[in-house]
């Protein structure tokens, strides 16, 4: 038979699950809520902060909780608690992840294999039309934070002819699942454009192909629509992209 103390335990373990759910959902329905326009940017920000903090909360209610329910008894800990602190503590990691990442990755958005004559934008220029962020390299105040954040992004080499490694770049393009907007094959230039899952941020890139010697070369700039900075994320696309270009 139940007592009163561990029926109390019971309803408060229900209420740090629902603590949980309401941060889980305002992390997780931020991005979308912005995608459809009901919540700005900004607002967005505060709801994942929030919800962010509605989940540490709930983590530390269920851990009070489980401390309490084995002083208790020797019963097991309701399953709420377990879920809540589950659910609280996932809800907290992630807005926290991104924060670490802001703090460890310059305040750049903007990415090139070749900061000195960085591929140019042609097609995508009309559909960046109202971003904040131009297209116009900011030059060596980018350069050289992206040269001590990801000394890594270089352009590759193929020891193919241009023609054979365009078509090579073009593909993997394709498979990375970007929407192409321009394919020039005599001019060596690919324009896509990659969109966030989450908040649904468009992010632009361009491909360069020219001749190196007997092979080639290919140069990769991604850059992002909107923000002062990308957390990274436009270093790790030309990652992904040159390590299949190069497989």
């Amino acid at each position: 038979m139940a007592t009163p103390a561990s029926r109390k335990l019971s309803v408060l373990s229900i209420a740090a699950l629902v603590v949980a759910l309401i941060g889980a959902i305002m992390v997780a329905g931020a991005g979308p809520a912005y995608r459809i326009r009901l919540l700005g940017l900004g607002r967005a920000f505060s709801v994942i902060e929030w919800g962010a903090w509605l989940g540490l909360v709930a983590l530390i209610l269920a851990a009070i909780l489980a401390s309490l329910q084995r002083r208790a008894s020797t019963q097991r800990w309701p399953a709420t608690v377990l879920i809540a602190a589950i659910v609280g503590a996932l809800t907290f990691a992630i807005p926290y992840a991104m924060l670490r990442s802001a703090k460890r990755t310059p305040n750049i958005h903007d990415i090139s294999t070749d900061t000195a004559d960085p591929p140019s934008f042609v097609a995508v220029v009309p559909l960046r039309a109202g971003a904040p962020n131009s297209v116009v390299y900011a030059g060596e105040a980018t350069a050289s934070q992206q040269r001590a954040a990801y000394p890594d992004i270089q352009p590759i080499t193929l020891g193919v002819p241009p023609e054979q490694a365009y078509r090579r770049a073009l593909d993997v393009a394709r498979n990375m699942g970007w929407q192409i907007d321009a394919s020039v094959p005599a001019e060596g230039r690919i324009e896509a454009t990659d969109t966030t899952r989450w908040f649904g941020f468009k992010d632009d890139i361009v491909i360069r192909v020219s001749p190196a010697g007997t092979g080639s070369r290919i140069d990769v700039r991604s850059e992002s629509r909107l923000g002062e900075g990308d957390l990274g994320k436009n270093a790790r696309r030309i990652r992904a992209y040159l390590r299949k270009v190069n497989s």
